[in-house]
């Protein structure tokens, strides 16, 4: 049986509607990450701004949802800092900024843990929702964790790499985020970023396997 004219499968459906509610976990953890981090390091733009929020409706891009739901990497509206405020700019700079990533490595980690639950307590064949939303929030917070951790403007990484490279490098970088961006954007869904995206993103899913052993030895 195929619905909305042969397009979708009710099993698409079913995929596409708990994607969409893990976008809405996975996307306002990052941002909140990092007003959170940001706040602590001394800098309150962010929360003045709203963005210290779980609500996904303070930090959605919709084209960025959209690009998260369909192809499993996308971004949200930038949380603002003053680097002014933090006590050693640079280094405030790359840690709020990995706050981000870390939360949806987090996520995944935790989603694995009951995602190996679910499978070893039997209950896999009866709530199979249950075992693909957990499977996406795994593969889809590791996806938005990898893809931010691109070192070049805007992304997340490039405020990582900040630590390494000279500030005139970086800034001048930064003149040209709204084109580099679309650049990649092109890039991801031209195909050409698959390999070493799923290569990186597959790496971190075998490290997650691994720290969540204890999970096997507890269920024997």
């Amino acid at each position: 049986m195929f619905l909305l004219n042969g397009l979708l499968s009710p099993y698409q459906i079913v995929q596409y509607l708990l994607r969409a509610v893990v976008v809405l976990i996975a996307i306002p953890f990052h941002e909140a990450a990092h007003a959170l981090v940001s706040y602590c390091l001394g800098d309150d733009t962010a929360v003045r701004a709203g963005r210290l929020s779980l609500n996904p409706m303070r930090h959605f891009d919709p084209l960025g949802a959209l690009c998260m739901l369909i192809g499993g990497v996308g971004w949200a509206k930038p949380v603002g800092v003053n680097v002014r405020n933090y006590k050693n700019p640079k280094i405030g700079m790359a840690v709020s900024a990995a706050a981000g990533p870390v939360s949806n490595f987090l996520l995944a980690w935790f989603s694995m843990i009951l995602y190996k639950c679910v499978i070893y307590s039997g209950l896999g064949g009866q709530l199979p929702a249950l075992m693909l939303f957990l499977y996406d929030m795994v593969a889809m917070n590791l996806s938005l964790a990898v893809f931010n951790l691109i070192p070049i403007p805007p992304f997340d990484g490039s405020r990582i790499a900040l630590l390494f490279l000279p500030r005139r490098l970086y800034f001048k970088a930064m003149q040209y985020e709204r084109q580099i961006m679309l650049a990649v954007l092109l890039l991801v869904f031209l195909g050409v970023l698959n390999v070493p995206l799923s290569a990186a993103v597959n790496y971190m899913w075998d490290r997650l396997v691994e720290l969540t052993a204890f999970v096997d030895v507890f269920w024997g």
